[in-house]
């Protein structure tokens, strides 16, 4: 099978304000700010310091203490940083992706020597059996799989692409943190262990699809881990709302 089709240009591209205010800001092209709008709510999305400032060595070295080594997944890639700097570490395969062409480009553009456009959460759609022996995503974009269902998808899809002795490094926020509850689009959920987060992004008068997001804590991860191939061996958190889950195959 083969990967999913590549970004060529903007000619018939869905609406995407926040991978175009990416491209533009590499290009040094922005010309306005990168909104998160919810409601009446408005802040400026920080893309520098998100996608492009480099991260302390202590990341790559905790994730390699974690066993991350090649073929490596990224998943939500965003502008390459990561999958940059995994190509420095190591000598095999890194493969970034994203669904957004302009991030596609971008990746291309820096230097990120696989940068494939597909769906998180169709992983079989663009990647054969076994493919990966590990997968990483920093960026809480797991809370979109919206669980149970979707999440035990997720984690079904992520088995068939991975070999037996793989890693996944996967990030999401804990909604029963205090921290939570202070972020743009935050809603309350009476159910254990969950939250709610709406928002959107606007760049240039584009106005993007609205986000749900799924907050959840690790316990919710461990119990959609039941009946999969996967096990959550350790979770550490890099502040008291926003946690990274290390799973494994028993």
């Amino acid at each position: 099978m083969s990967t999913a089709d590549p970004a060529t240009d903007d000619t018939g591209a869905d609406s995407d304000p926040f991978g175009r205010a990416v491209r533009d800001f590499h290009r040094g092209e922005q010309s306005d700010p990168l909104w998160c709008v919810d409601g009446d709510e408005r802040l400026e999305h920080p893309i520098q310091r998100f996608y492009f400032e480099e991260r302390d060595e202590s990341v790559y070295e905790t994730l390699e203490e974690d066993g991350v080594a090649t073929p490596l997944l990224d998943l939500g890639a965003g502008a390459g940083r990561d999958v940059l700097r995994f190509q420095e570490r190591y000598d095999g395969e890194t493969v970034g992706l994203e669904p957004s062409p302009h991030l596609v480009e971008t990746m291309r553009e820096r230097g990120v020597a696989s940068a494939v456009r597909g769906d998180m959460f169709a992983l079989r759609e663009s990647f054969d059996r076994d493919r990966f022996r590990a997968v990483y995503a920093h960026g809480t974009q797991l809370g979109l799989a919206r669980p149970p269902h979707r999440l035990r998808g997720f984690l079904g899809d992520l088995a068939v692409v991975t070999t037996d002795d793989a890693v996944a490094v996967l990030d999401n926020y804990d909604p029963e943190a205090d921290g939570a509850r202070d972020l743009l689009g935050w809603r309350p959920d009476p159910t254990p262990g969950m939250g709610y987060r709406v928002m959107h992004f606007e760049y240039e008068g584009d106005v993007g699809d609205a986000l749900l997001f799924r907050p959840f804590a690790p316990d919710v991860l461990r119990e959609a881990c039941v009946g999969s191939e996967w096990s959550v061996a350790s979770v550490r958190y890099t502040s008291d709302h926003h946690y990274e889950a290390v799973l494994r195959k028993p």
